[in-house]
Parts: C-alpha cells; sequence; structure tokens
C-alpha cells in the first residue's frame, strides 16, 4: 500500500506526472542493507565510509530527486524492465521530502562517529534503518507520511486531500 499520492498522466501531454512507486520501495531497501552494514562496521573508519556514500545518495535524492539517485538508476535499468507497468504512479515530492529526513539522520550519524560520540551515530542510523526498513517491507513510508502531515499543517488540509495520500484519505 503507497502512503502518498498518485498521479495520472497530465491532460493533453500524453507523460506521467510520477515516478513508480516501486522504486522508492527498492531504493528503501538497498539502504536498509547500507544502514546494516554501516551499524556492523561501526564505529570504524569503513562504518564512516559506508554511511558518508549514503548521505550522498540521500543528498541526490533531497536535491535532484529520487529518481536521479544511482538507486533508482539500477531500478530502472535492471529491475523495472522485468515488471509489469505501475497501476498509478506516486507523487516524486514526499519521497524526495523522506530523502531529506534520511540525510540529516545520516549527518548527525556522521557526526557521531567523527567526533568520538558513538552513541549518537549508532542511534541517528538505527532511526534510518527504521524507517528504511519501513517502506521496504511494509511501503509504508515515515519521511512521505510527515510531508503530507506537514502539507496539511500548513495548507488547512487543502493540499492533502487534493494530493490522495492516505492521511488525506483519513478524513
Amino acid at each position: 500500500m503507497s502512503t502518498t499520492s498518485t498521479h495520472r498522466p497530465a491532460a493533453g501531454t500524453g507523460t506521467a506526472a510520477g515516478i513508480d512507486p516501486r522504486g522508492p520501495q527498492f531504493a528503501a531497501t538497498l539502504t536498509s542493507v547500507v544502514l546494516v552494514v554501516t551499524l556492523l562496521l561501526a564505529p570504524s573508519p569503513a562504518a564512516v565510509i559506508v554511511l558518508a556514500a549514503q548521505a550522498v545518495v540521500f543528498a541526490i535524492g533531497s536535491l535532484r530527486g529520487i529518481q536521479h539517485t544511482p538507486y533508482a538508476w539500477l531500478f530502472r535499468t535492471a529491475v523495472r524492465p522485468r515488471l509489469s507497468a505501475p497501476t498509478e504512479l506516486e507523487d516524486p515530492a514526499p519521497p524526495r521530502f523522506a530523502q531529506t529526513v534520511g540525510l540529516v539522520f545520516a549527518l548527525v550519524g556522521l557526526a557521531g562517529f567523527l567526533t568520538g560520540l558513538d552513541v549518537v551515530g549508532y542511534v541517528a542510523v538505527a532511526f534510518a534503518l527504521v524507517a528504511a526498513l519501513l517502506n521496504a517491507v511494509f511501503r509504508f513510508c515515515l519521511g512521505c507520511e510527515m510531508y503530507l502531515l506537514l502539507k496539511r499543517a500548513t495548507t488547512g488540509g487543502r493540499a492533502a486531500r487534493a494530493s490522495g495520500g492516505r492521511a488525506a484519505k483519513a478524513r
């Protein structure tokens, strides 16, 4: 079950205005593996390098959009051709916000490991791992839900209801 809004092709354009919702789930699976490796290696220089690489992936997703990350490229080239067409598309804004949240946790984790505050590093990476696992296993994007709640709070609910997100459907 996708927790973010869906989009249909824009009228008159014939092109889709969203992303395949299975892509972010695939990316969350890879992210989970990277974060587990980070926790297994921590605290060590190798853990810092692995976490820094994941922070770069999060930064690309946050700044350019999730569809521009290396994980999205891998999904497009290796996984997506083997799947049927998605029944609906997802608004890329909530997953992009989720990438920003992931980036914050990765940076906090890096800061913790680099300054010797290993507990801070472990906790930040563990929180990011829980969020990634929720998306990978249950297709529940915690950052996406945060986006929809913030959108509803800042627009009085109009945008969340119009977007068709689960948070809006509950009303």
